[in-house]
């Protein structure tokens, strides 16, 4: 007997799958997806198509990948329930790198990095809390 996902690509499956993660809030907006070692792993996929599935969640704008830290799931535009309202607050801020910072930049301990914090909440409810930090480039 045919499964639903009888003769379709591997990796259409696997987007579809974590598709369905995202959209029912166990992976919530802004949170990251496993890595692509834990999906090759969990899906017993190569590597490659583990990619083209991320790629087909990127072009549907469900995920978005930041080269070094990962892919995250980004907040549906009208929610998968329309009776539930969403926020999204950011606030960005000059921070002084402490040493695990600093190592990670290559830059000196107290150097100046800009800090963004975006707290994601649905119906008042904090469902995510994304923080990340880039260089602070004077004059640009």
């Amino acid at each position: 007997m045919p499964t639903p996902h009888y003769r379709q690509p591997r990796y259409r499956v696997i987007a579809d799958q974590l598709r369905e993660r995202i959209e029912s809030g166990n992976i919530p907006p802004g949170a990251l997806l496993p890595t692509e070692s834990a999906l090759t792993s969990e899906f017993r996929a190569s590597r490659g198509t583990v990619r083209q599935a991320i790629a087909l969640l990127r072009e549907a704008g469900l995920v978005t990948t930041e080269h070094g830290r990962g892919t995250s799931a980004v907040p549906t535009p009208h929610g998968h329930n329309s009776n539930q309202s969403s926020e999204s607050n950011t606030e960005l801020r000059e921070i002084a790198a402490d040493a695990e910072l600093a190592a990670l930049f290559d830059v000196e301990v107290g150097a100046t990095l800009v800090g963004q914090q975006r707290v994601n909440r649905r119906n008042g409810v904090v469902e995510s809390v994304v923080r990340s930090y880039r260089l602070h480039l004077s004059g640009k």
